[in-house]
């Protein structure tokens, strides 16, 4: 599965294969398209958002879905707040129901990341049955793969993929990465990108104009990871139309920030070791796991292991080096199944690290152009970094893992160096219009595993207090992005999609978490 969220470079493989879907019938209810395909626009001939049918994104791999699917692209502004500007394509899919007679109220989804390719997920949201009783309807956020322009930056992707073999915190590691921001950010806006328009406040905008170009009278919205941050966002912006709004693995925008990732992380890692601890084979079998885990970053930052290991896509072996903090970002990441995590910590403690040193040789295997690193750093320099200071994030690690080494506390999970970053990056300050709490009555349903260490579930009880027709559920044992990994979460979004002010959660009750690994000893 696609693991979209704070940091993105999760290597992702796929075979260059095309596929291209024709145009299917209007959806019910929806004004007939326009038919002008005229390209981009230049300075001063920005236009009115419409939205312009055309064949379906060429994918590395064939998605199943499109070849039934109605595509083309969302023209809107680049930056509303500069009439005359330039004009931007956004790629759009209309996934036809399964059922014969479906519900006239679409559902529209919000990708995670910021930046995480888009369609690439749709096989999961089809799998997870969002489009068995209504449409289903994808669009790239801007500067997504498939846009014009793609905020792609290759240049962070080579990074990545050299990085498993350096020291996660060290000052060359730092060097590196500060080099390939600035690289891809003069790339960026030596071709006339506008930097500063490419944040949730926009992404927002755009979703609503998508819903009136395309004539549709009200929606639902799915939205998992970042993209939940952004369905409250438009919420907050642009209620109109919409019928119900569902959010997996929330990061409400009143809360996002790097001190935060600390926070979250603590939670998913507790909620672990209370579930190995009420699992008696698990407990029998590991029972020191905090212990280890501890002694493990603590040894690892001051000594690291350097391997050389194949990675699991296969391959030649690769360097690799393991370190405190890649223990920590590996784990944040769910770059190791959940289940096998005790068994991963416990066989580290004794000597044998290959769990860990695989999961980090993965990294070394990119597809370079595929994530929007462009937008992942707008909206991050943008709306989570400020206000907070680096003290902060160390502040907030030593309250988290007072046992760690100051040198992996001082970096948030999967964010390192982003203070630095957002210096290169350079773009304004939107916390004050961003970080404000959503008051609705507009049916609202959480979701959020127990083992999340990315966005904890405590995150969305704090959001849902000020959203009057809310429900949370928490699905023991899963990590992020919820509803693709748990037929029971399937079942309570459809009941939420039928009746959104009473759905049935039954079956969250009786729910248990997998067991985990058992090794020998």
């Amino acid at each position: 599965m696609a693991e979209h969220s704070f940091h993105i470079g999760a290597p992702v493989a796929g075979a260059a294969l095309a596929l291209l879907a024709a145009l299917g019938s209007t959806p019910a209810g929806a004004a007939p398209p326009h038919t002008d395909t005229s390209g981009i626009s230049g300075p001063g001939t920005a236009a009115a958002s419409r939205f312009v049918p055309g064949p379906c994104p060429r994918t590395p791999e064939p998605i199943e879905a499109l070849a039934t699917a109605r595509c083309g692209v969302l023209e809107v502004p680049e930056n509303r707040a500069r009439p005359g500007g330039r004009t931007i394509r956004l790629a759009v899919a209309v996934i036809p129901p399964v059922s014969a007679k479906p519900a006239q109220d679409p559902v529209v989804f919000m990708s995670g990341g910021p930046g995480g390719e888009t369609f690439d997920d749709i096989p999961f949201l089809v799998s997870s049955g969002l489009n068995r009783d209504r449409e289903l309807i994808v669009m790239a956020q801007r500067g997504n793969l498939y846009d014009k322009p793609n905020l792609a930056c290759p240049e962070l992707d080579h990074f990545y993929a050299r990085s498993v073999g350096l020291p996660s915190y060290a000052p060359q590691t730092e060097r590196l990465m500060l080099d390939a921001v600035k690289q891809c950010r003069d790339r960026l806006t030596a071709d006339g990108t506008d930097l500063s328009a490419y944040n949730s406040t926009e992404n927002a905008a755009d979703f609503a104009d998508l819903r009136t170009a395309l004539g549709i009278k009200q929606w639902n919205v799915y939205g998992h990871s970042y993209g939940s941050n952004l369905a409250l966002t438009y919420l907050r912006l642009h209620p109109q139309g919409i019928r119900a709004v569902a959010l997996d693995s929330a990061a409400p925008a009143q809360s996002v920030s790097l001190p935060f990732a600390w926070a979250n992380a603590r939670e998913g890692l507790d909620n672990l070791y209370k579930a190995c601890a009420a699992e008696p084979r698990c407990k029998s079998r590991y029972p020191d796991l905090e212990r280890t885990l501890n002694e493990q970053v603590r040894k690892l930052e001051a000594r690291p292991l350097t391997l050389n290991v194949r990675p699991p896509q296969g391959g030649d072996p690769v360097k690799v080096v393991l370190d405190g903090g890649a223990l920590v970002n590996l784990l944040v990441a769910k770059a190791i199944p959940l289940v096998d995590v005790p068994a991963a910590i416990d066989e580290l403690g004794r000597g044998r690290p290959e769990r860990f040193a695989r999961a980090r040789a993965a990294g070394s295997v990119q597809v370079a152009g595929q994530t929007a690193h462009g937008l992942t750093q707008s909206v991050v320099c943008s709306e989570w970094v400020p206000d907070h200071s680096p003290s902060d994030v160390l502040k907030a690690g030593r309250e988290a893992f007072p046992e760690w080494p100051a040198s992996v506390q001082a970096q948030a999970p999967q964010l390192a160096f982003q203070d630095q970053m957002c210096r290169i990056w350079n773009v304004p300050d939107r916390t004050a219009t961003q970080r404000v709490a959503v008051e609705s009555a507009v049916p609202t349903l959480f979701f959020n595993g127990t083992f999340d260490m990315k966005t904890g579930a405590s995150w969305a009880r704090k959001a849902a207090r000020t959203l009057s027709h809310s429900t949370t559920v928490e699905v023991p044992g899963i990590g992020h992005w919820v509803v693709p990994q748990s037929p029971c979460a399937q079942k309570v979004l459809a009941s939420f999609l039928t009746r959104p002010t009473a759905p049935d959660t039954g079956c969250v009750a009786g729910l248990r978490w997998e067991p985990f690994t058992i090794t020998p000893k």
